[in-house]
């Protein structure tokens, strides 16, 4: 059964891991640029954003890069305390206004010192076993740092980590889009330190759903662990690239195509 599972799972990596694909995904947002910062800073919300209806949230943050005059690099760096205030009635489900600003001067303190958004998920010392729970709880940390007030505590229901037992499945999502490279042109692949030996497979419902019928999990709960297992279990097939198959898990679960499942119900 495992090469005819993983010929099931290269087949529909192959079928969705697709530029056809592109306009239908929040990832279409960043590749709308060519700047690598405007890159990082259009993904880098576009995965916070995602959670809904995809049309929702394709539409929300093309909102939110025009009201950056669709130049996020350049305003993140050179914006003032008044030009914020453009943002106060912005509203994207629970995303407000507040949090909006709150990343904005996140990034303009990161990028004052940064050439790359990368270097906020290398703060703590990777260990080999740990080395993505370590880069997202240190990105946590790092993006919270020395902030107090309101602001900050709302905020920080938006950033997820693991020490929180979070998936973290959009800024897993989101990493996955910087670190991958492939022929596709689906990923952009414009990070080096981090490889796509080390990122954690995002988990939402329609993987989780497709995982446990194809057997990869049983009735683990979506959290951190289970995140990890699935990542573990797909290693077996790639352990240079195991992300890849979220591709194929998140596309034959929210197309429902359980033909495919019947073979591994048994």
């Amino acid at each position: 059964m495992f090469d005819t599972l993983k010929e099931l799972l290269e087949r529909n990596f192959e079928l969705y891991n697709h530029i056809n694909f592109i306009d239908q995904d929040p990832i279409s947002i960043p590749h709308a640029y060519n700047k690598k910062q405007d890159i990082e800073i259009a993904g880098l919300f576009a995965a916070i954003f995602s959670w809904g209806n995809r049309k929702v949230i394709i539409a929300k943050t093309k909102e939110l890069m025009c009201r950056m005059d669709n130049s996020p690099h350049d305003f993140v760096t050179h914006f003032t305390s008044k030009e914020l205030n453009i943002f106060s009635n912005f509203k994207h489900r629970t995303f407000n206004g507040d949090d909006v600003q709150f990343f904005l001067r996140f990034l303009q303190k990161h990028y004052a010192s940064n050439q790359s958004l990368e270097n906020a998920f290398l703060k703590t010392k990777p260990t080999r076993q740990n080395k993505m729970e370590n880069a997202l709880n240190g990105f946590y940390h790092y993006f919270f740092e020395d902030e107090t007030g309101i602001a900050a505590c709302r905020t920080k229901k938006h950033i997820a980590a693991p020490e929180k037992n979070s998936t973290c499945k959009r800024l897993n999502m989101f990493l996955r889009w910087m670190v991958r490279k492939d022929t596709s042109g689906v990923d952009f692949g414009i990070w080096e330190k981090l490889q796509a030996a080390d990122l954690i497979c995002p988990l939402d419902i329609h993987v989780l759903r497709t995982a446990k019928q194809l057997k990869l999990l049983k009735d683990e709960k979506p959290n951190w662990q289970t995140a990890c297992k699935l990542t573990a279990q797909l290693k077996k097939f790639d352990k240079h690239d195991p992300v890849k198959y979220d591709f194929a898990l998140f596309g034959m679960g929210i197309n429902n195509k359980t033909t495919f499942y019947d073979k591994y119900s048994n």
